[in-house]
This record gives structure tokens, sequence and C-alpha cells, in this order.
């Protein structure tokens, strides 16, 4: 396991990832997907069920079906959203339906995404939803994202590459962001790593979220 690939476990370890779906392969597939991400996994393939699970534990991200059984899914979705959770919502189709999808973004959900399902698509999605949460999560809290021993000996930039790591993105995705290369993002990274005490990326996670 690689270094980036352990660190996004060690980001996941405590999400639970929710599926509803009357599809049982569906559910089972996509919760193999997830927990090979690291994340915790549970699926409904009732909407009673997965209301009586959602009043046990919030999900950190659910993925519905816009058609559970015989009901919509679109009930399930404003049961999330009215939680004000800012849990994200991906809506799956079984087939093409603009006019519930309109709908479900409409209501709030993250994205739509269509049957058979793109694994990786589904992924990003997800990945790029629980990014914005972090980051929208702290600067509504009036706090500042990442505020550990040693914060204050960090340059403006590394402290900027810090809130991007915390926040799940690679090298290159940060390198991006930040209009630099992945090699001097790497440098930053080792530079915050020294001056934070962090021995690895997981290390340095840990400090942040104990801190």
């Amino acid at each position: 396991m690689s270094e980036e690939t352990y660190y996004h476990h060690f980001l996941n370890r405590d999400r639970l990832v929710h599926i509803v779906d009357d599809d049982p392969s569906i559910c089972e597939g996509l919760s193999v997907l997830f927990r090979l991400e690291g994340f915790q996994t549970a699926f409904s393939l009732e909407s009673a069920h997965f209301l009586a699970m959602l009043e046990r534990r919030r999900a950190d991200v659910a993925i519905i079906n816009l058609v559970v059984g015989e009901d919509s899914g679109l009930p399930l979705l404003r049961r999330v959203k009215a939680m004000r959770t800012g849990t994200p919502v991906v809506m799956i189709a079984n087939s093409p339906q603009l006019d519930a999808a309109v709908t479900a973004m409409k209501l709030g959900a993250t994205d739509v995404v269509a049957k058979p399902i793109d694994s990786e698509h589904l992924l990003g999605i997800v990945r790029d939803a629980l990014r914005r949460d972090v980051h929208l999560g702290a600067m509504q809290g009036g706090r500042r994202p990442v505020e550990v021993r040693g914060f204050s000996q960090l340059t403006p930039r590394e402290r900027e590459v810090l809130q991007l790591i915390t926040n799940g993105q690679s090298n290159k995705e940060a390198g991006r962001q930040l209009g630099i290369s992945p090699r001097t993002i790497e440098v930053h990274r080792a530079r915050v790593m020294e001056k934070l005490g962090a021995k690895n990326t997981a290390d340095l996670m840990r400090i942040v979220l104990t801190s």
C-alpha cells in the first residue's frame, strides 16, 4: 500500500457511507468499493430501514437510488438534507430520468449518477464532496481550518499546503490549485512535517486530528 493510499484510508476510517438501493448486488458491490477506500459502509434495501438506521447513526455520505422498491428516493434525500449536517448525497438513476434528476439537484443532491455506475467517477464525486465539506465546516465554525502546535512557525505557503493536505488533496491536485509543481508541493510538505514533528503523512494527520 502506497503512502498516499494509506493516507486516504486514514482520513476515511471513521466515515460511514450508507447505500440505499433495492438491488442487493449494487449494495454489495458499492460496499466493497468504498471499503477498499477505507470507509465504513452500511446498506439498506428499503426506505424504512434507511430511515431507522439514520436515527442511530448519521451517514457521512449517502448513496440513494431515485427509486427504492415502490418508493421514490427523493423523500430520503429531503430527510437527509433536513438534518442540516452537510452530508453529501449522491443519487443513482436506474435509467435516464431527467425530471427526477433535476428535482434531486434542486433538493440538494451532490450529483446524479446513472447505471451502469462508473466506479472511479463515483469515487471522485464523493472525494470532492468530502473535501468541500471539511473546508466549509472549518470556515463556518469561525475557526482556523488547522491549528496545531508549531503552526505559527509555518510560512503562509506552508499553511496553504497543510490545509490542502488535510483536505485530502494529492501533491498533483494541490500543485494545480496553488499554481506550482507537485515537486514544489513535496518540498513544502516535507518542511511542514519537519516543523510539526511528523514522521510521515499518517503521523501528520494524527497530529492535526488530535490537536
